[in-house]
């Protein structure tokens, strides 16, 4: 895939100029895989940021469909979309392909269940969470330790927000620091606490930053770290965190729990 535009111009120069990255970094992230669960606030500003940077191949994953509430912070859509009530996924695609067409683009409608999970996830290089709630979290971390994925946690409301990447094996896993689901007293959720878009914004940022680093091979960059914001009461903390823990029950013990059917849990 040529990274030259018609005019010849190279859209990536600024990129590659990036010491941390340079050339051979940037053509690991062009023959990169991802798959993004979640083509909402988060999800749509991450696969925006993906897809500039080049990624080689994109999967997106989600079930829901455009509406105009939507549009006050995910801006990859418009109204003519929210209008027509689109899946995200689809108008995820129908913009991004507009953006770079060079890009391996691919839209699945659905929700990620423990039976769906592994044939619409597969093994790609980096999973990232665009999702709004802990079930589907669960699902991933579960999914993921199990097949040594990388993936990258976010979550945002009000306008506060939270990141962590996680390597398995390596970094602790999500339910290494969360061992249980929160409770909805405690879960950030912007159906009840409303949403700044800006906010999704940030916290999309920092997740694709980590995912950059696992494409272009440099995943000694990736801390053990919970990323926690507050921007509106100017507060930004990066929380150091241990290694992955040996009691945790997903990957200290090996069971994954979320990645058995509901009614056998």
């Amino acid at each position: 895939m040529s990274s030259r535009d018609r005019d010849g111009a190279d859209r990536y120069s600024r990129q590659k100029r990036f010491a941390g990255l340079g050339p051979a970094g940037h053509d690991r992230i062009r023959q990169g895989r991802a798959v993004l669960v979640g083509c909402g606030a988060l999800g749509s500003s991450i696969a925006n940021a993906l897809v500039r940077a080049g990624v080689g191949r994109l999967t997106l994953i989600d079930d829901d469909l455009l509406e105009t509430s939507n549009l006050q912070r995910q801006t990859l859509f418009d109204e003519r979309q929210a209008r027509a009530q689109m899946p995200k996924v689809e108008a995820a695609r129908e913009r991004l392909a507009q953006i770079n067409r060079d890009v391996d683009l691919r839209a699945i409608e659905a929700r990620v269940t423990p039976e769906t999970m592994s044939d619409l996830v597969g093994r790609p290089d980096v999973v990232l969470d665009g999702t709004d709630r802990f079930l589907p979290r669960y699902l991933i971390n579960d999914y993921c330790v199990r097949e040594a994925i990388p993936w990258i946690h976010g979550g945002c409301a009000a306008c506060q927000g939270q990141v962590m990447p996680v390597l398995p094996g390596v970094t602790p896993c999500l339910r290494c620091i969360f061992p249980e689901i929160p409770g909805e007293e405690d879960a950030l959720n912007a159906d009840t606490l409303g949403i700044l878009g800006p906010i999704a914004h940030l916290v999309a940022s920092l997740q694709a930053i980590e995912a950059l680093k696992i494409l272009s091979g440099r995943r000694e960059l990736v801390r053990a770290v919970l990323h926690a914001v507050d921007p509106w009461a100017s507060r930004l903390a990066t929380i150091s965190l241990s290694g992955p823990e040996p009691q945790c029950p997903c990957c200290g013990q090996r069971r994954f729990d979320f990645l058995e059917p509901e009614e056998a849990r």
